[in-house]
């Protein structure tokens, strides 16, 4: 897969329809929920506050607000590919999407470089934040849009407005951009996040280039460890 390959398009159709195929992904994600069901993340228990919980079988209820995103809570693991200055290469990742009762989902995503035979070779790009709902700053009737807040480590901060497409796909875009005097320089990036055949997480990201176009960047496949 390449980064300027769909993950077989977020949210959308794969084609046509392998008989069958719905009954096996169904019997998969049943096989692989008897070990992730059973997994949470690690926490204190003499915080006075709700711990945070990527399982939605434990802690507290996910927030009414935040239903048109439940499908993303849990911790996900996974490959994709990236695309920089010098061509293509793997990466290893790990997202963790968490909540605390709050009306907003803690994201946490830390991916590393794999070497052409899968091995791990350095860390990469990491970004931490919050999803919430607001009111849609580009409507005047004041929709509800998904707002997406992201501190990366490469020195900048991102704030992403988009919406759901279906009941398991999201859309997002750059709204602003800010760098620090240590931060590279990067341009505004769309994100379609989506649950595909087999209940993995699918993603890609195109980045506003030199020449002022969106270019692929990143594309991952991840399947769910925790939840």
């Amino acid at each position: 897969m390449t980064a300027d390959e769909n993950p077989v398009s977020p949210g959308e159709g794969t084609g046509s329809i392998i008989p069958g195929s719905a009954d096996r992904a169904v019997a998969a994600a049943a096989e692989r929920a008897k070990v992730t069901a059973a997994r949470n993340l690690p926490s204190f228990d003499d915080l006075p506050i709700p711990a945070d919980t990527a399982n939605l079988r434990e802690g507290v209820n996910l927030n009414d607000a935040l239903l048109a995103l439940l499908p993303l809570v849990g911790v996900w693991r996974g490959e994709g590919t990236g695309r920089g200055a010098e061509g293509d290469y793997p990466f290893g990742q790990q997202i963790v999407v968490s909540h605390d009762g709050g009306e907003y989902l803690n994201w946490e995503a830390r991916s590393w470089l794999l070497s052409e035979t899968g091995e791990y070779e350095g860390p990469a790009l990491r970004e931490s934040g919050f999803w919430r709902f607001v009111n849609d700053p580009e409507d005047p009737a004041e929709s509800q849009a998904i707002e997406l807040l992201l501190a990366h480590s490469a020195g900048y901060v991102e704030l992403f407005y988009g919406h759901p497409r279906n009941q398991a796909s999201w859309e997002l875009a750059t709204d602003a951009l800010a760098r620090s005097k240590s931060g590279v320089l990067v341009g505004g990036a769309k994100r379609l996040y989506g649950i595909i055949e087999g209940g993995d997480l699918a993603y890609v990201e195109e980045r506003v280039d030199a020449d002022g176009g969106l270019v692929p960047h990143l594309s991952a496949r991840l399947s769910r460890h925790v939840g």
